[in-house]
Protein backbone atom coordinates (compact mmCIF):
# COMPACT_ATOMS: atom_id res chain seq x y z
CA UNK A 1 0.00 0.00 0.00
CA UNK A 2 2.78 2.46 0.88
CA UNK A 3 4.20 2.09 -2.62
CA UNK A 4 0.93 3.33 -4.11
CA UNK A 5 0.99 6.73 -2.33
CA UNK A 6 2.67 8.59 -5.24
CA UNK A 7 -0.25 7.51 -7.45
CA UNK A 8 -3.04 8.70 -5.15
CA UNK A 9 -5.11 11.45 -6.78
CA UNK A 10 -5.25 14.93 -5.27
CA UNK A 11 -8.57 16.20 -3.94
CA UNK A 12 -10.35 18.18 -6.67
CA UNK A 13 -10.31 21.45 -4.70
CA UNK A 14 -6.67 21.30 -3.56
CA UNK A 15 -4.87 22.75 -6.59
CA UNK A 16 -7.06 25.85 -6.85
CA UNK A 17 -7.08 26.51 -3.10
CA UNK A 18 -3.31 26.13 -2.81
CA UNK A 19 -2.75 28.30 -5.90
CA UNK A 20 -4.74 31.16 -4.38
CA UNK A 21 -3.08 30.80 -0.97
CA UNK A 22 0.38 30.56 -2.56
CA UNK A 23 -0.05 34.01 -4.10
CA UNK A 24 -0.02 35.60 -0.63
CA UNK A 25 1.53 33.08 1.75
CA UNK A 26 4.42 30.65 2.04
CA UNK A 27 3.18 27.08 1.70
CA UNK A 28 4.90 24.54 3.96
CA UNK A 29 4.05 20.84 3.84
CA UNK A 30 4.40 18.72 7.00
CA UNK A 31 3.60 15.23 5.79
CA UNK A 32 3.58 11.71 7.22
CA UNK A 33 5.18 10.25 4.10
CA UNK A 34 8.60 9.84 2.53
CA UNK A 35 10.06 12.30 0.00
CA UNK A 36 9.42 10.07 -3.03
CA UNK A 37 5.76 9.62 -2.12
CA UNK A 38 5.28 13.34 -1.58
CA UNK A 39 6.98 14.14 -4.88
CA UNK A 40 4.28 12.10 -6.63
CA UNK A 41 1.59 14.05 -4.76
CA UNK A 42 3.23 17.36 -5.58
CA UNK A 43 3.26 16.52 -9.29
CA UNK A 44 -0.46 15.72 -9.13
CA UNK A 45 -1.16 18.97 -7.25
CA UNK A 46 0.89 21.07 -9.66
CA UNK A 47 2.00 23.41 -6.87
CA UNK A 48 5.43 24.63 -5.80
CA UNK A 49 5.85 24.67 -2.03
CA UNK A 50 8.18 26.91 -0.07
CA UNK A 51 9.22 23.93 2.08
CA UNK A 52 8.47 20.24 2.28
CA UNK A 53 9.04 18.44 5.59
CA UNK A 54 8.49 14.69 5.50
CA UNK A 55 8.34 12.07 8.23
CA UNK A 56 11.24 10.34 6.51
CA UNK A 57 13.49 13.38 6.91
CA UNK A 58 12.31 14.26 10.43
CA UNK A 59 12.59 10.67 11.65
CA UNK A 60 9.11 10.48 13.19
CA UNK A 61 5.45 10.57 12.29
CA UNK A 62 2.76 12.98 13.40
CA UNK A 63 1.43 13.30 16.08
CA UNK A 64 4.99 13.26 17.48
CA UNK A 65 6.02 16.66 18.84
CA UNK A 66 9.29 16.22 16.88
CA UNK A 67 7.38 16.90 13.66
CA UNK A 68 6.00 20.16 15.02
CA UNK A 69 9.43 21.10 16.41
CA UNK A 70 10.81 20.62 12.87
CA UNK A 71 8.01 22.81 11.52
CA UNK A 72 8.84 25.49 14.09
CA UNK A 73 12.52 25.41 13.11
CA UNK A 74 11.61 25.75 9.42
CA UNK A 75 9.31 28.68 10.14
CA UNK A 76 12.16 30.42 12.00
CA UNK A 77 14.55 29.68 9.12
CA UNK A 78 12.09 31.24 6.67
CA UNK A 79 11.65 34.33 8.85
CA UNK A 80 7.91 33.87 9.31
CA UNK A 81 6.74 36.13 12.13
CA UNK A 82 5.60 34.51 15.36
CA UNK A 83 1.87 33.86 15.34
CA UNK A 84 1.61 34.01 11.53
CA UNK A 85 1.59 30.23 11.00
CA UNK A 86 -1.76 28.55 10.34
CA UNK A 87 -1.81 24.75 10.31
CA UNK A 88 -4.44 23.40 7.90
CA UNK A 89 -5.25 19.69 8.04
CA UNK A 90 -7.92 17.00 8.21
CA UNK A 91 -6.74 14.73 11.03
CA UNK A 92 -7.76 15.84 14.49
CA UNK A 93 -5.48 13.22 16.08
CA UNK A 94 -2.39 13.52 13.85
CA UNK A 95 -2.50 17.27 13.22
CA UNK A 96 -4.84 19.43 15.26
CA UNK A 97 -4.16 18.13 18.77
CA UNK A 98 -0.35 18.24 18.47
CA UNK A 99 -0.46 21.55 16.58
CA UNK A 100 -2.54 23.10 19.36
CA UNK A 101 -0.07 21.71 21.93
CA UNK A 102 2.69 23.44 19.93
CA UNK A 103 0.76 26.72 20.17
CA UNK A 104 -0.40 26.85 16.55
CA UNK A 105 -3.68 28.10 15.19
CA UNK A 106 -5.44 25.50 13.05
CA UNK A 107 -8.12 25.14 10.38
CA UNK A 108 -9.89 21.82 10.01
CA UNK A 109 -10.59 20.47 6.52
CA UNK A 110 -13.51 18.06 6.97
CA UNK A 111 -13.09 15.42 4.27
CA UNK A 112 -15.21 12.87 6.15
CA UNK A 113 -18.63 14.42 5.84
CA UNK A 114 -20.34 11.08 6.40
CA UNK A 115 -18.77 10.43 9.84
CA UNK A 116 -18.59 12.40 13.09
CA UNK A 117 -15.28 14.24 13.65
CA UNK A 118 -13.99 11.92 16.37
CA UNK A 119 -14.75 8.67 14.57
CA UNK A 120 -11.68 7.29 12.76
CA UNK A 121 -11.96 5.62 9.40
CA UNK A 122 -11.94 1.88 9.93
CA UNK A 123 -11.55 -0.73 7.26
CA UNK A 124 -13.75 -3.78 7.45
CA UNK A 125 -11.98 -6.83 8.85
CA UNK A 126 -10.55 -9.26 6.28
CA UNK A 127 -12.76 -12.22 5.38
Amino acid sequence: MAGSVPDWPAFEDSHDALSVLGERFKLIILSNVDRVSFTGSQVRLGIEFTSVLTAEEIGSYKPSPRNFDALGAEVLRLGVESGRLLHVAQSLFHDHLPAKRAGLRTVWINRRHDRPAGVPHRRPPPK
